[in-house]
Formats: C-alpha cells, structure tokens, sequence
C-alpha cells in the first residue's frame, strides 16, 4: 500500500477512536445507499465468487506485520505498528507519548493508556475484530451486507447483530494481489474509524509474549481504581 506515514500528526487517540479499531458495540447507516454498493437481498443470496476468493486469500494469511494509520470520526490521525496472528492475535503499538497498546489475545482485547495508568478489557468474541481475525473470513449467511466490485477495489461489509449489535466492519481488498488495503468500523452511533496498513509483511514470526495480556495487572489495577 502507499499510504505515506509522514502525514501522521502528534493526535493521540481517545478512548473511542480506540475502541473503533474493533471495540465499539450505523450519516453511514445508510450505508445500502452508497452508489456502487451491492446490496445482498437476503441471506440466500450468493455471494460473488471473487468476493469469496479474496477473502478465502486472506484468512489464509496467518501471520503478518506492518505499520498502520489511523483516520477518527473527526478526521484524526495517528499510527504505529501492528501485528497479527490467526486465529484471533493481534497488537497496535501506536506511536507518541502516550504508549498506547491494543492487544488480543485470542480470548480478549485489552486496551492500555500507561500514560493515564488505565487497562480496559473486553471479550474478542463480541467484538468486530473477530470477523477479522477467525480462521476463515466466512462470507455466507446475513453477514455479508454489501460487496461492491471495482477494477482497482473490492469492499465488502460485514456484521453480526447477534455478536456486536450494530456495529460494522468494512474491508478493502487489492482485486489483482487480493491484499488488505484498509478496513473500517462504524460504531452503533454510525461514527467510522478507519485503519489503512501498509509496509507489511506475510509468514513473519513473532516473539512468545507479542499477544500476551496480564490478566493479574489488569484486575488489580481495576480493583484499586474501583475503592
């Protein structure tokens, strides 16, 4: 991808453009209104073959580094670095002062500001990063709520009311190497938060303590804020 980092500024992110990295439990609800997008009628209905492909593609990358940028609600921006691992492992080190980190770990996703000395900690499985992360990226059923085919892009939204509520997640796909380009998250309030990666690398491998989460840090330091 050519996205250029050095248009990054110093923002560092709220707590809500974090969670809208895949945490956030849809203007945009009328996202079956955009100009282009295929609308599936039903969850009977057929899902394009090439769709399918490139998501098949990327569910068979199990592993992969690179750097990312961050795009808010209100246009922010910031970045850093991120690491992923199938099924269900990924972290962002965004860059600044304020250290923060996103880490699943399979199970949970923990968000940590050791700027403001804080750990928020949530289940993977009701959030959209899980769509992200499984396996298999499985595109049939009601999940699948638009594909739109373009020479240079393949979009495809996903959701799962049943899982995270209203929340949406929207990928970007290279059609001719079927890279992950970006992906999107509009939350139940119809804020987006988008992540675009670049600069990445497939079949890396990854220190043991990468996805790791200190449960015990975590509860103790809950425990003390809430006396």
């Amino acid at each position: 991808m050519k996205n250029d980092p050095s248009a990054l500024s110093k923002f560092a992110p709220s707590r809500r453009q974090l969670l809208g990295l895949g945490l956030a439990f849809a203007g945009a609800a009328a996202f079956n209104a955009v100009p282009g997008f295929q609308v599936l009628a039903s969850a009977q209905a057929a899902v394009p073959a090439a769709a399918q492909k490139i998501a098949d593609h990327f569910s068979s990358v199990k592993s992969m580094s690179g750097e990312f940028v961050q795009f808010g609600p209100k246009g922010e921006q910031t970045g850093g670095k991120f690491f992923l691992e199938r099924p269900g492992k990924i972290r962002f080190n965004y860059d600044g002062s304020s250290n923060f980190r996103v880490i699943s770990d399979g199970e949970s996703v923990v968000i940590l500001n050791k700027k403001l000395n804080t750990s928020d900690l949530y289940p993977l499985s009701k959030t959209p990063l899980k769509l992200l992360l499984d396996t298999r990226i499985d595109l049939s059923g009601d999940r699948v709520k638009s594909v739109k085919q373009e020479d240079d892009l393949t979009t495809i939204q996903l959701a799962d009311k049943s899982v995270f509520g209203n929340s949406k997640i929207t990928m970007m796909f290279d059609p001719k190497t079927f890279d992950l380009r970006q992906w999107t998250i509009t939350d139940a309030q119809g804020k987006d938060t988008t992540v675009m990666i670049f600069n990445t690398k497939e079949g890396v491998s990854f220190a043991p303590d990468t996805f790791a989460i200190d449960y015990t840090a975590n509860r103790e330091l809950n425990t003390n804020k809430s006396r």
